[in-house]
């Protein structure tokens, strides 16, 4: 074992995403696990790594770590990307809740029927453009700082990035009416450990395709 924490998922994006994004933006470097069939994942539950019978699973500090919020927080506290205090954690929590409600439609599209794509792509853009993107326009706009919560990077700053680029990949205009949030994509973009997960080859992975939606479909299959 070499200390770097061990990610257990698909080769996609997924759930596993946004911990890949928090460990990259963090400048950690983690080693990865695919699965691939519905043998290794039945082992992994049988061999009682996976609480919930459920990945995505990070193995670090000793822990065989479950649950995608909970690894986030973890790993946020650890490398101290989750705020000064109690109330700086609360603003960070209802952000990235949030951002995870819209992620988690952007998740399911892939998996939509042919004939429901058009349709729930107008969804998400009527959710991100109405409801959340107007939020964090709002916060970076009133109090005039380059990040959400107390002027410092957060794991806020991390998950929202993240939003916005899974956004634009369906919907390019997205941001059009949003200074405030394409300025901070910019100031993002520009990050170091960021650029860098960034930049090709890195561990960030492509958007969904036929291929991981058919490997989701058949290592998950009742």
């Amino acid at each position: 074992m070499s200390g770097k924490p061990r990610l257990t998922y698909l080769n996609g994006r997924g759930r596993m995403e946004p911990i890949r994004w928090l460990l990259a933006a963090a400048g950690v470097e983690f080693e990865e696990v695919y699965l691939e069939t519905k043998e290794q994942y039945d082992k992994l539950i049988k061999d009682g790594f996976l609480l919930f019978q459920q990945v995505p699973l990070v193995e670090i500090d000793g822990m065989k770590m479950v649950q995608t919020r909970a690894i986030l927080s973890y790993i946020a506290g650890k490398y101290n990307l989750y705020g000064k205090d109690l109330k700086e954690r609360a603003l960070i929590d209802m952000y990235v809740e949030g951002i995870a409600d819209l992620m988690q439609m952007i998740l399911m599209f892939p998996f939509s029927p042919p004939d429901a794509k058009e349709k729930n792509l107008d969804s998400v853009k009527e959710r991100a453009t109405n409801r959340y993107f107007p939020v964090f326009e709002k916060v970076l706009k009133q109090h005039g700082q380059d990040f959400l919560v107390g002027n410092k990077f957060s794991w806020a700053d991390v998950q929202l990035m993240e939003a916005i680029l899974a956004v634009e990949e369906n919907i390019p205009a997205v941001l059009s009416g949003f200074p405030q949030l394409q300025a901070f994509k910019t100031k993002m973009s520009n990050m170091p450990t960021i650029k860098k997960f960034l930049q090709p080859g890195s561990p960030r992975k492509p958007p969904p395709d036929t291929h991981y939606v058919e490997t989701v479909l058949k290592v998950f299959k009742k």
